[in-house]
């Protein structure tokens, strides 16, 4: 027996799970992934899929779980390496960047879930992701007026709004031209555009 097909306790196959959805949601609309698409990537049938997940909203909700998780626990411990506010700032920009190179299924499973209009739990989940990542924007900006970093009238709001809208523009061009590595090279230029805009004026 192969070692995809071995039995696997219930939360390594669940983690399993949330891999195998990200692997396909890079490779194909999210929309159209379908659990025989899943069992077939584990190597399973859907009869030991759903074992685990109760049905196919369960498992977005797992991976979009792991997603939050995941990406709020590296901006967390980008930033906190980081000497000064600003500098915690350009680390998360960084981080997130390097965590959509790694999981590019994953900013075209956010999308698709927040388009749908229908308030379902994986829509929640990244609603949520969203809040959570401006809170904590909003949280270093206003460390870094308080500093003299930045420019003491920012709209602290905007500013995390724009933060954040910067990282999908990147995202999303390197998501049409097929090439989601390109981020890393268009990145720090991008984050000094940004930094231009909000620093502290001499």
């Amino acid at each position: 027996m192969s070692s995809r097909t071995r039995p696997l306790p219930a939360d390594k196959r669940r983690a399993a799970t949330v891999e195998a959805v990200i692997e396909l949601a890079a490779e194909q609309n999210p929309g159209d992934i379908t659990t025989a698409a899943i069992a077939q990537r584990m190597g399973l049938t859907q009869g030991a899929l759903f074992r685990h997940f109760p049905n196919k909203d369960a498992i977005l909700e797992a991976v979009l779980g792991w997603v939050s998780e995941r990406l709020l626990a590296q901006l967390d411990q980008a930033a906190a390496s980081a000497p000064t506010p600003l500098a915690a700032l350009e680390a998360m920009f960084m981080a997130h960047v390097g965590f959509v190179a790694r999981h590019p299924g994953v900013p075209r499973m956010l999308f698709g879930e927040l388009q749908r209009p229908d308030a379902t739990l994986p829509k929640r989940i990244a609603q949520a992701l969203i809040q959570g990542y401006a809170q904590r924007l909003r949280g270093y900006l206003a460390a870094g007026i308080a500093r003299q970093e930045l420019d003491p009238s920012l709209d602290v709001d905007a500013a995390a709004t724009l933060f954040i809208g910067t990282v999908q523009g990147l995202v999303m061009q390197s998501l049409i031209a097929g090439d989601v590595m390109h981020m890393h090279h268009d990145a720090p230029g991008v984050f000094a555009i940004y930094h231009r805009g909000i620093r502290s004026q001499p």
